[in-house]
């Protein structure tokens, strides 16, 4: 069952469902959604349904097509790349102006969110949703607003593809790893060290989904052989 609960608006609902539906897999690559059978399901109309559509559409989630309707994006690991390059760049300058900033109060607080990820290392989504407040918890500390509104939109665009490479038992304890360095990277005022310990996550998890998809590809085939 859906843990579906009505924040602020109907749109806002409905949008953090299909969110989540996309991340659990209730919504597959490739698969149609249709706003009317899925507003019934949530209790709304159509119109948040297409409302939240549209964004998800913005965030390349879902593609719009004619005849069809909405359609699940597929996961592409060119995509990957590109959204990660961007976010090595943009959260580089955020890392840099965070670090030096950092209070005592906020380095307490992200030492409880790894303290916290350590609780969750089994539950993918709850790790997820943990790993992502821990980096902004650091990015909002560079007091650039503006940079960190694109951050998020970047986050929500490669959501699909965090969850896919936790499902990993060794992927996970890697990014348990990686974050301990980090924490450390933090405590010390090491911007340098943080970024270097991110570069190397995006170049694993690059690497290690690319061989998920080529593997996931290759399966048809050999079925059919």
């Amino acid at each position: 069952m859906s843990s579906f609960e009505r924040p602020k608006t109907a749109q806002e609902a409905v949008l953090a469902e299909i969110r989540e539906q996309l991340l659990d897999g209730r919504l597959a690559p490739g698969g149609s959604i249709r706003p009317d059978a899925l507003g019934d399901e949530l209790g709304v109309s159509a119109v948040p349904v297409r409302e939240a559509l549209r964004i998800l559409e913005g965030e390349g989630h879902v593609h719009y097509r004619p005849h069809r309707g909405y359609v699940v994006a597929t996961l592409d690991v060119d995509d990957l790349i590109e959204i990660y390059r961007i976010r090595e760049l943009l959260e580089t300058e955020a890392v840099s102006k965070a670090i030096p900033r950092l209070r005592g109060e906020t380095v307490a607080r992200l030492r409880e969110i790894v303290r916290e990820m350590d609780e969750v290392q089994d539950d993918v989504i709850s790790l997820t949703a943990v790993n992502r407040r821990f980096h902004f918890t650091l990015f909002e500390a560079a007091e650039m607003p503006q940079l960190v509104r694109v951050l998020r939109i970047l986050w929500d665009s490669s959501d699909r593809y965090r969850l896919r490479y936790l499902m990993s038992p060794e992927n996970r304890q890697l990014v348990h790893d990686q974050h301990q360095r980090m924490m450390k990277a933090v405590a010390d005022g090491n911007a340098g060290a943080f970024i270097d310990e991110s570069h190397k996550h995006h170049e694993h998890a690059i690497a290690a989904l690319a061989e998920t998809f080529e593997m996931a590809a290759m399966e048809p085939e050999q079925k059919s052989a």
